[in-house]
């Protein structure tokens, strides 16, 4: 009687376990969107005071050059950091998790200290394998001396970020991007009578220390600082081992954007402020949803691989990716057919002439295409890490990077902006494919089928989708039309989209939809009791 019993009892724990990573998800996702929005908000003012002239080229090179070089401990440290500390705090080993985080903390503040200055005399030498005619090079070069001591800020932010993540405290860390897209903004509105282009600069920067102060509140209430540097500490020897790949891992995404830029700057003036605003666009679903599921898994994952439960571990991934699918299938589809009157309600005004908004939303279209890879990829890549494997992922992304590579090189005289997304859309699903294919080796697949079929099941929803879109807007849209017209023809091109991917998806029976909406209402009824309670006291 116990043996027929035991599957009754599984159900109800999956279903727990799958409601927990989307309420969660939902809860970062809710600190995420005022971010985005602002950031959209951001390119909007640079598309109204920039178009896609040099200056603002000469901008987006200056600012990833100091990432490029030195910045490649932030992405990675964060990565590297969080299973480590989960370890600890699973373990009821605060204490070490406070000297190895501090220790951390100090060391990069003495190194980064030491870059920022070589960054800034070196400059002039990496500016240079751009190729920008020499005015155009010697803005390049003072905006990245500007911009190099950034890094010191933005790095110890992701440490601040890993040690509040090992927590499964999530908030903190989603407001950096609001607090960056607000100094930026306020930098190019208020200053941009006086300074022109460095307006974006001063403001940039002022973003990047910003992201660090607005997580310092719950760092000093949640966490301990201590003034030491422990090279004896255990937990460094770990974080070695995993952090050495992943720096590896982070150079090679770095060096990709670098090839991306290079290879642009061969283009005529404004392709890479093209790319830019196309990327930005096509982000949107992903950092919004896909960072967001990678980054409420990662903690989980880390604590269900070092307590070796393996089926646990197969769900959250497979619950990962399902509703990663989820989100990103529609919105390329939708980003797809309406690319042009996306583009052109959020940046067709001022500088941003029409000709910018063609490339742009051409070369956005060539993007979406592999907007599910690049958001399978870092759900798969978060999956390896917190197994403690940092060597396969790393191993993937490098093999990508020469596909990107070539595929770019071939693809960029015909095409121009549009072959260089392309290659980017292919290396991304190229990459996703192999990282599932592995790790379905690794853990196993008895969720595979379920994957499968859920996945098809969106793609007929998103394409039904696709069509009412593509129909209604061919329908309503007028390029004669006032900006307030372009707006209103857009809501209702996306509402009617969005009901109809609704209905297909409910009719298909497309679990996550409804375990999605059910977290929404959930979600939405828990704020609004909360806030009753505050009122009431």
């Amino acid at each position: 009687m116990a043996t027929a019993k035991r599957p009754a009892l599984v159900e109800p724990r999956q279903d727990r376990a799958g409601l927990s990573v989307a309420s969660s998800t939902l809860a970062v996702m809710s600190a995420t969107l005022v971010s985005m929005l602002l950031g959209f908000g951001r390119e909007m003012v640079n598309a109204r005071y920039f178009g896609e002239r040099w200056e603002l080229d000469s901008f987006l090179v200056a600012a990833i050059i100091p990432t490029l070089v030195f910045g490649v401990f932030n992405g990675a440290l964060v990565s590297a950091l969080v299973p480590v500390l989960s370890g600890y705090f699973a373990s009821d080993e605060a204490e070490e998790a406070w000297r190895l985080s501090s220790t951390v903390i100090n060391m990069l503040l003495i190194v980064l200290s030491l870059c920022a200055i070589v960054g800034w005399f070196a400059a002039p030498y990496i500016v240079a394998l751009f190729g920008f005619p020499p005015g155009q090079s010697g803005q390049t070069t003072h905006m990245t001396q500007i911009m190099m001591p950034t890094i010191i800020a933005t790095s110890i932010a992701g440490v601040v970020q890993a040690l509040l993540n090992a927590q499964q405290r999530f908030k903190a860390a989603a407001l950096q991007g609001m607090a960056l897209n607000v100094c930026a903004i306020a930098g190019v509105l208020w200053l941009f009578p006086r300074f022109g282009i460095y307006a974006l600069v001063f403001g940039t920067a002022a973003g990047a220390v910003a992201q660090l102060l607005v997580q310092l509140p719950s760092y000093f209430r949640r966490c301990a600082y201590r003034p030491i540097i422990d090279f004896k500490h255990p937990g460094l020897r770990s974080l070695f081992v995993i952090l050495g790949p992943i720096v590896v891992g982070s150079a090679v995404g770095q060096a990709n954007l670098l090839f991306d830029k290079y290879f642009a700057a061969s283009l005529p003036n404004g392709a890479i402020a093209a790319m830019q605003y196309a990327t930005k666009v096509v982000g949107f679903p992903q950092q919004l949803f896909a960072a967001a599921i990678a980054t409420v898994i990662f903690p989980i994952l880390s604590a269900q691989f070092a307590s070796k439960e393996l089926p646990s571990l197969r769900l959250t991934a497979s619950t990962g990716l399902r509703m990663t699918a989820l989100i990103t299938l529609p919105a390329a589809l939708g980003l797809i057919v309406l690319a042009q009157p996306v583009i052109s309600v959020l940046f067709e005004r001022g500088e941003f002439t029409y000709g910018d908004l063609v490339r742009t939303a051409g070369a956005m279209q060539f993007y979406a295409v592999g907007l599910l890879g690049l958001a399978a990829s870092i759900v798969l890549t978060r999956c390896f890490f917190a197994m403690r494997d940092s060597r396969t992922p790393v191993i993937v992304a490098s093999s990508v990077m020469v596909l990107n590579v070539v595929c770019s090189a071939l693809l960029v005289r015909p095409f121009g902006v549009n072959g260089l997304a392309t290659a980017n859309s292919l290396s991304s699903l190229a990459e996703a494919a192999v990282l599932y294919g592995i790790l379905r080796a690794r853990i196993g697949a008895s969720d595979g089928d379920a994957i499968g079929a859920s996945v098809w099941r969106v793609v007929v929803a998103s394409g039904a989708m696709a069509v009412v879109a593509y129909a209604l807007n061919g329908i309503l849209w007028h390029d004669a039309g006032t900006i307030w017209q372009h707006v209103a023809t857009l809501a209702v091109d996306i509402v009617a989209a969005g009901a109809t991917f609704l209905a297909v998806g409910t009719l298909l029976r497309v679990k996550e939809l409804a375990q999605l909406l059910a977290m929404m209402a959930d979600y939405v009824g828990r704020r609004a009791a909360s806030a009753a309670r505050q009122g009431k006291s």
